[in-house]
This record gives structure tokens, sequence and C-alpha cells, in this order.
């Protein structure tokens, strides 16, 4: 019978976090859930996760959490609106580090981008190649997980769809195809890659069972909504009045991030990273964001 190891997970309460403590349940093994909101986290205590208090602020607590686990899962928390310069994302990833320098568990894997060996022209990605490059010295064996464009980023467009028939696109042109992938593959990838064994530093890249387009987005809609879905594009020009409207007082990472894609400068490293597909579906994404809101 196969011993059960624990491994710690970060980012629990969140969707790849969960998927990846999910996974690592269903596999038998021990999870000690690092979080900041023990309350947040109370299905995970009932669902037999030990839930540790851990904060990038404090690097005492998280050197405790990660002591003693056969190992890792790390990420940094979603920054939509960073400071010039990335400060928050370089202190965190800094903090992370040396806690994992200090514990030392046997393996780290963490959760990076596509795009994120690129050194320029990211935007909100630029958080993620920063933390790999504070990872670079990490005396342990480390993966770094680099995911497609997330399918449930169409959360969004659930309400208008349902509302007025018209999905807004920022990916442009709508029949240009891209990586995309649903955190459901991302968190059992990040799970069965705790469970392996290598040296040093790799790459693990992941998509989903083929690339999509806007227009594959509102196809979707369509199929799950059963009437027709039309996707328009948001007229370039207009992205910085739309985000400053959204509360966003300097756009230019989240316009930056969009033109990489765009561009296809955000894109794969291929060779000699490893390179994995998803079984889940764009379709079954958004059929499981679309029931909730019809039930």
């Amino acid at each position: 019978m196969k011993t059960a190891s624990t491994y710690a997970v970060m980012g629990i309460t969140g969707q790849v976090g969960g998927a990846t403590a999910q996974a690592l349940l269903k596999a038998g093994h021990n999870i000690r859930g690092i979080v900041r909101d023990k309350g947040r986290a109370a299905k995970w205590e009932s669902a037999g996760v030990k839930l540790v208090l851990g904060d990038y602020s404090n690097v005492e607590a998280l050197t405790a959490a990660f002591r003693g686990v056969d190992g890792a899962f790390v990420m940094l928390p979603a920054d939509f609106a960073p400071s010039r310069g990335y400060p928050g994302g370089r202190a965190k990833s800094l903090a992370l580090r040396a806690a994992l320098t200090a514990a030392m568990p046997p393996k780290v894997v963490a959760l990076s981008s596509i795009g994120a060996q690129r050194g320029t022209g990211l935007g909100l990605i630029t958080n993620l190649q920063i933390l790999e490059e504070v990872f670079a010295p990490l005396p342990m064996p480390a993966t770094f997980l680099r995911p497609g464009w997330f399918m449930e980023n169409a959360v969004w467009d659930v309400d208008p769809a349902i509302k007025t028939g018209t999905i807004a696109s920022f990916l442009q042109p709508l029949d240009k195809a891209i990586p995309m992938v649903a955190t459901s593959d991302v968190g059992r990838v990040a799970a069965e890659s705790l469970q392996e064994m290598w040296s040093g530093r790799r790459i693990v890249e992941l998509e989903g069972p083929r690339r999509y387009s806007p227009n594959d987005i509102a196809e979707a809609f369509s199929i799950a909504l059963g009437r027709r879905i039309a996707v328009a594009p948001v007229p370039r020009d207009g992205w910085e009045s739309f985000f400053q409207g959204q509360g966003t007082p300097d756009p230019a990472p989240r316009i930056e991030m969009l033109d990489g894609f765009n561009s296809d400068w955000i894109s794969f490293q291929g060779s000699p990273a490893i390179h994995l597909t998803g079984g889940i579906s764009l379709q079954s994404v958004i059929q499981t964001l679309i029931d909730p809101q019809r039930a």
C-alpha cells in the first residue's frame, strides 16, 4: 500500500489552489493548507485539510508552514492593479524564497504563466516572471507551471451573454485562437507534479485540448444558452478609459498583457520545456459557469 505524503498548498480558497488540493486528497495524501483566514477555508478543514496561517509579510509563519512536508505548491495572489515596477510581486516572491530556503521542503511547484520566459512586454504576467527569477537560486528541485489563458476568465461574460446576447472581447482578432486551459486541469497537473521526482529546475507548459478564439467562446455560450450569442471587439483606443471606468487607476499593465496575447509575444517557450495538454474543453467550463446563474 502506498504511503500517504503531506503537501503544503497555497491558494486553497482559489480555483487553482483548490483544484490542486482536491486532486491530492483524491490521491490519498494529506494537505496542509496555507491560508490568511481560516474562516474562509472552513469547508477544507471539514474535508480533512489541516489549515495553517501564513502570510507573505510573515516569513517565520511561512517557514513553519513549509517545514516537514513532502512538497509545496506555491503561488502569488492575483494583482490586477500593480504599482509601477511591480514591488509587491517582488517582495512576496522574496518572502516565499526565504521561507522555502529556511524550511527546505524536498521539492516545490510554483504557479507561473505562459510567456514568463520573456523579460519585457508581459503586463500583469510580469509578477510571475519576477517569481521565476527570484526562485532561480532555490536549492531544492523546482517546477514552474506555465498554463495558458484561464478558460474561467469567461465568467465576466456570463452576465452580458444572458442579459444582452453579446459579449465583448479584448482578445483580437476574433478568429485568433490562443492557448487556453481550465483551472481544474492546472490543479491536476500541479498535484501530479508534486508527486513526481525530478532534479533541478523544469518548466511545464499546459493548455487545453485545443486552442480557442473569441468566436469559439461566443459559440460555446450559444450552445450552453440555446440561442445565438454574438461577440464584439472592444476598440483598442477605448481600453484605457474602459478599465479606468471599472476602477483601475493605471490600466497600462492589463493593456500590455492583452497586447502581448494579441501579438503572440506572450506565447509558450517550447523546448526544453515539457508541454502538456489538458482534457477539459471550453464548452465544459462555459456550461459550469452558466449553470449556477440559471439555477
